[in-house]
């Protein structure tokens, strides 16, 4: 199975209403098809009354064995419902990577 398809498997255990995992290493300074920079939009009630970090804490717990190894970065995008229907279903760009020589 691939880093992506574990890590989508994985946060079902969040229930998101909606959930969309990118594969963001090509825009990095690594091999090609590597697994090592993602970003992840979730939509979940559970994140409800949490604030931003004890979110990503959710997020860490679930993907601790990717963390551990194969993934270098993780952005996070993570909403309640009403939260998500506010912003129009939308989340920000990532920014151009601007380390380790790449372009």
């Amino acid at each position: 199975m691939s880093i992506q398809a574990s890590i989508e498997d994985k946060l079902q255990a969040l229930d998101p209403t909606y959930l969309q995992v990118e594969n963001e290493s090509h825009m990095h300074n690594v091999p090609v098809n590597s697994e090592t920079h993602f970003k992840v939009t979730m939509v979940s009630s559970r994140f409800q009354g949490l604030m931003p970090v004890k979110r990503h804490q959710q997020i860490y717990a679930v993907l601790a064995e990717e963390l551990s190894g194969p993934v270098h970065a993780l952005a996070l995008h993570l909403y309640t419902p009403e939260e998500w229907q506010a912003r129009e279903g939308t989340r920000p760009d990532s920014p151009h990577c601007r380390g380790g020589g790449g372009s």
